[in-house]
């Protein structure tokens, strides 16, 4: 018990130092100008709603592709791994696809070993953190698993995608972001005003007021790759310091890394278009429209009249929470008639014989 209390003594002690060290490099070091905070003037017309550029496309240099890397960082779980199968399929389906500026893609394995599916998906093997340092939140695996990958990879693109296992890609994706600032999907439950306080312990008053902190996690995101190799590093000190923090853990819970991604982007002054139809989330996002990617996070339950009961198990369900030990089978029973089309779009076509088929409705 007493090596148990040294080792989390120290642990916050490191933690602490390493943040505050973060903090005061942030503060007082010159950042590149090329990556300007929301707050900072631009010539940029910018949709007042979405707050994203009216331009449509935005390309490089003699109309050159701007390419971005698609990183999913998951765990050697039955569970992680055939939502990563999945997601790998539908990326590959629509990476040469009109308007794609998809590029590479890399699974950032943080299992700290290769496994089966290295020749099905190209994997970078990464180590995790030290056992009982993620204190039971495995997410906190994510940036450090980041800041390994960017250290040690050879990236081509000058942008990165960073996205999720339970992520299904709906239509070919072009890069969003623009001028400077990154792309990423608003979540409303990332609040940093109602947390200012807490906040507060993270990015001192004088960075600024804290609507810097954009709502958003770091997935989906698109940013500059010169600009993320900065930000991981913090990412990961932040995590580490608000998990051993009793009132931050208490105020984020399972959000915690989420927030950690927001302060550092706003620390190193990476701002975000904060871009609403990058993604969807079933059920309560019933249409998919011009969205990017569906986001099957949330369990759905319907009665056979196509009536959701969610909080109360279905007579037809769907919830990937299901088969975290197990991957589901091919034939799940398709959703009864009603259903709204962003639940039945992942129950069509068949990508891989052991899964469950999934689709796009976007032909």
């Amino acid at each position: 018990m007493g090596c148990g209390n040294l080792f989390f003594s120290t642990l916050i002690t490191f933690s602490v130092a390493l943040i505050t060290y973060n903090i005061i490099i942030s503060a007082n070091a010159p950042l590149k100008q090329d990556f300007p905070g929301p707050s900072r003037s631009s010539s940029m017309s910018v949709d007042p709603i979405i707050k994203m550029p009216l331009e449509s496309r935005s390309k490089g240099k003699s109309g050159s592709k701007r390419l971005f890397h698609t990183a999913v960082t998951a765990s050697d779980s039955v569970y992680n791994t055939w939502q990563c199968r999945v997601m790998y399929y539908w990326f590959k389906k629509f990476k040469d696809g009109p308007n794609s500026e998809m590029g590479g893609f890399t699974r950032i394995l943080h299992s700290g070993k290769p496994d089966q599916y290295m020749d099905e998906i190209p994997t970078f093997v990464a180590q995790p953190l030290p056992a009982g340092m993620d204190r039971g939140y495995i997410v906190l695996n994510r940036p450090w698993a980041f800041v390994q990958w960017l250290q040690k990879a050879d990236i081509k693109e000058d942008y990165i995608l960073m996205s999720e296992p339970d992520h299904i890609i709906v239509k070919p994706i072009p890069n969003l972001a623009r001028e400077g600032l990154g792309a990423a999907f608003p979540f409303f439950y990332i609040e940093p005003k109602k947390y200012e306080s807490v906040l507060r312990k993270y990015f001192p008053e004088e960075k600024g007021p804290v609507t810097k902190i954009d709502p958003i996690g770091n997935s989906p995101v698109i940013v500059g790759k010169e600009a993320l190799k900065k930000i991981a590093p913090t990412w990961m000190n932040i995590s580490l310091a608000m998990k051993t923090d009793p009132e931050t853990d208490k105020a984020f819970g399972w959000v915690l890394e989420m927030y950690a991604y927001a302060v550092s982007s706003a620390l190193h002054g990476v701002g975000n278009i904060l871009y609403k139809d990058f993604m969807i989330q079933p059920p309560w996002d019933t249409k998919i429209g011009n969205k990017f990617i569906i986001h099957y996070t949330y369990g759905c339950d319907y009665n056979m009249k196509g009536e959701l009961t969610y909080g109360k198990i279905g007579e037809w369900r769907f919830d990937k929470r299901s088969f975290d030990k197990v991957a589901p089978p091919r034939n799940l029973p398709l959703p009864p008639p009603g259903v709204p089309e962003s639940v039945v779009a992942q129950f069509e076509g068949s990508p891989l014989p052991i899964l469950v088929d999934w689709v796009s409705v976007i032909r």
